[in-house]
């Protein structure tokens, strides 16, 4: 069962758990922020799902809440920092702000940074850039959670990856994981006890099922584009640990400290105006994304939409009907907010992995 929470109760009872945990004013704000306008825009498996196993964490030892990103290298447009293990969602913000002030300056800018956490929803950032007025781009590695095609058993991170387009009348985002479904989705249809739209993975006995609960007790989620996802992941794995010279997902999972401790991330900023002035390219834009919402439907009531546009509609939604949220998650973060830190026991029942 779920409940529709107002957004500022939400945030600030979210920023009231995050506080709890040890952190400081502004990184309890943001970290509420980015998790509420992630369950907001409907991505509730990144978002208020999170927050227990982010506790979680902190009390292990795998987050430190006091960790600041450190510059370790520099090189025009390009800057390498090592997070320290720190909040995820600070270190991400802090790296995409940092890529558009490079892009600003010189055209474009890289960021890349490793011995990080944890960036929750990777599309918010995606977002960030694009609302300052340029192309974000950026991905992460993770330990090894999606078989390789043709194996049953994890081999590669589903390794997410996102895009931006800064179209003025609303921007164009892609944000994905490199399996059909990430472990978090999974987990909003086990515990609102919905099948998936499309089958998702593999049973224990190998059969392609739709069914959230068989996948999780599997392990096999099934990769995007079955081998092409799966070529896809093992090279943004690659790509992100040469880049923050850093850990690759082999490297974690002999850490072995849970989803995305001492993982490497990807921050690119463009100027979307390099070539061409701002009115020839947002009337481009305008063009393409009316023409491909033009397509016809398979279904009339659901009319085709580029990726981010329906995320718009979603959070206008919530802002006005308040934003949804599984109850047993809900009641987990109000504990942690009235200072009950003992939710290690309770934080599995929302993410099997």
């Amino acid at each position: 069962m779920s409940v529709r929470i107002p957004f500022d109760e939400m945030k600030a009872t979210a920023k009231k758990a995050f506080l709890n945990l040890g952190l400081s004013e502004e990184k309890a704000e943001l970290c509420a922020t980015i998790h509420t306008q992630s369950s907001a825009d409907g991505v509730e498996s990144h978002g208020m799902n999170r927050i227990p196993r982010f506790a979680e964490y902190v009390q292990k030892g795998w987050v430190d809440v006091h960790a600041e990103p450190e510059l370790v290298g520099s090189k025009g447009a390009c800057e390498n920092y090592d997070g320290h293990l720190g909040i995820g969602v600070y270190n991400a913000v802090f790296c995409a702000d940092r890529a558009a002030e490079l892009a600003k300056e010189r055209g474009i800018g890289l960021v890349t940074i490793k011995n990080t956490t944890h960036w929750m929803r990777g599309g918010a950032y995606a977002w960030r850039i694009a609302y300052k007025g340029y192309m974000g781009i950026s991905w992460i590695n993770t330990e090894s959670c999606m078989p390789m095609w043709g194996s049953d058993e994890p081999g590669v991170g589903n390794n997410p990856f996102c895009m931006a387009i800064p179209r003025e009348k609303g921007p164009i985002v892609v944000d994905m994981a490199m399996s059909q479904y990430a472990y978090g989705k999974l987990g909003v249809y086990r515990m609102q006890g919905k099948k998936l739209p499309y089958p998702g993975g593999f049973d224990q006995e190998g059969h392609l099922t739709d069914d959230p609960g068989a996948i999780e007790k599997s392990g096999r989620i099934l990769p995007t584009g079955y081998w092409k996802g799966s070529s896809l992941a093992i090279a943004l794995d690659l790509a992100a640990a040469m880049l923050a010279n850093g850990f690759c997902g082999t490297d974690m999972d002999e850490q072995g400290k849970g989803s995305c401790t001492g993982c490497c991330q990807v921050f690119i900023a463009i100027d979307p105006y390099l070539f061409g002035g701002k009115e020839e390219v947002q009337k481009m834009l305008d063009r393409r994304v009316a023409a491909a919402d033009a397509s016809h439907p398979i279904n009339p009531a659901h009319p085709v939409k580029c990726p981010g546009e329906s995320t718009v509609a979603r959070r206008e939604r919530s802002m006005k009907e308040g934003v949804n949220v599984d109850e047993t998650v809900w009641a987990q973060i109000q504990q942690l907010a009235a200072g009950n830190l003992d939710v290690q026991d309770i934080a599995s029942v929302v993410i099997k992995k």
